[in-house]
């Protein structure tokens, strides 16, 4: 990035408050509430309580406010994912790379969920959580198994992580940023 490019960026976030409104959805287990944690406090937890229904948090990076939707990811909260990823700046669905047995039923909830006509166009974020354990996949088998190649009505981006070891937590959150809405 330029200097003048900066400059102006810098002048723009004294008048300008980026917000944006995230769903993080996926499987039980996948990681998501500790993705809320690490992004929020920097900090990692062995012991996550499942989240029941949803929760809700904001966290501040920069000039960005990031409203975080942390749904549950067990089969009877599935059917409230739709109604929490309407309107959002973005999708982020967490996966867990080394879970090979459960990654056919993460790869049709997450296909299904993007037929819905409401979340058409609405970018998503694919995070292979858990790299840091010895049988998590590599980014192009995630890719391929999830079939993230045949999503094609909206941006797509996939980025490999550890909350454990905020391995790629800076990079999610610069793409996070960068999908940010201006609100003067």
């Amino acid at each position: 990035m330029g200097l003048w490019e900066a400059f102006l960026n810098w002048l723009r976030s004294l008048f300008f408050k980026q917000e944006m409104e995230l769903s993080l959805i996926g499987l039980q287990n996948a990681g998501k509430t500790s993705l809320v944690n690490v992004i929020a406090t920097g900090g990692y937890s062995e012991d996550m309580i499942p989240t029941v229904g949803f929760n809700m948090r904001k966290v501040t990076k920069g000039n960005v406010t990031i409203k975080l939707w942390d749904l549950g990811g067990q089969p009877r909260f599935r059917s409230m994912w739709e109604r929490y990823c309407r309107a959002v700046s973005a999708i982020v669905y967490v996966v867990d790379a080394a879970d090979h047995e459960n990654l056919s039923i993460s790869r049709g909830e997450l296909h299904d969920l993007l037929s819905k006509p409401s979340l058409t166009g609405i970018p998503l974020l694919i995070l292979g959580n858990k790299i840091d354990k010895p049988e998590a996949l590599s980014k192009a088998s995630l890719t391929e198994d999830m079939g993230l190649k045949s999503i094609t009505d909206r941006e797509v981006c996939c980025f490999m992580i550890s909350c454990k070891n905020a391995t790629n937590i800076d990079v999610v959150i610069d793409w996070l940023v960068k999908h940010s809405k201006s609100k003067n």
